[in-house]
């Protein structure tokens, strides 16, 4: 089986309303088909790449050929992981978690998008506490970082209530403006005492030694 040369496909995180794993392909179509029908507003320009400007076909096809390249780049030094998530078996939006040299940093990044029409309803809260988890507990994380242009504030206010911290800025030019994008630090410490979502890990332990971790850190099943 296919699981048994790459087990991240056998790698599966739920919370009390959500799936998180990588998509089969019907999955990714229909992710596809979520980031086509609207991620944001048309005037908003909430990311720093501007792969949401196309048409609906170029965006949904954005979001198929960006899945297939991170996975096809994977290696134990340098990995970019982005799960599908599901509420109730629909596709919602995806959340992506990457480390450098995991091993030696112990530090991971997050990044993620929800379909429109399911935000404003803690969905994003739920789904980055997921891959806390999975940092934190399952890969001996000691610190995750972020960031959001200065007006996304749906993502700030996400990594807020998960208690980060700010850790400076960046300079951006978009769209021929300079544009700030506030950068944001968790550490373990702080992640245990904002820890309130149950987060569930299946899969995880063939999985280690794709993550650059060693295979013999304690088994994280909850």
């Amino acid at each position: 089986m296919l699981v048994d040369h790459f087990p991240l496909l056998g790698l599966r995180l739920t919370t009390p309303r959500l799936e998180l794993r990588l998509p089969s392909p019907d999955d990714l179509a229909a992710l596809a088909d979520v980031a086509a029908d609207g991620i944001h507003r048309s005037d908003a320009v909430p990311f720093i790449v501007r792969w949401t400007d196309g048409t609906p076909a170029e965006t949904a096809r954005s979001v198929i050929l960006f899945h297939w390249r991170e996975l096809g780049a994977w290696t134990a030094r340098d990995w970019s992981l982005n799960l599908t998530v599901f509420r109730a078996g629909t596709v919602v939006g995806t959340q992506g978690i990457g480390a450098r040299e995991l091993a030696v940093t112990r530090e991971v990044r997050t990044s993620s998008w929800l379909g429109r029409r399911y935000q404003g309803q803690g969905i994003g809260t739920e789904m980055r506490a997921a891959v806390l988890h999975l940092a934190f507990v399952g890969l001996g994380a000691e610190e995750a970082v972020s960031g959001a242009l200065a007006h996304n504030q749906a993502s700030l206010s996400v990594s807020r209530k998960l208690g980060y911290q700010p850790d400076g800025h960046r300079r951006h030019a978009v769209l021929g403006r300079m544009t700030i994008e506030h950068r944001l630090r968790l550490t373990r410490a702080a992640w245990e005492r904002h820890r309130t979502v149950p987060v569930s890990i299946e899969g995880l332990a063939p999985c280690r030694p794709l993550f650059g971790i060693d295979s013999a850190l304690p088994s994280a099943a909850t």
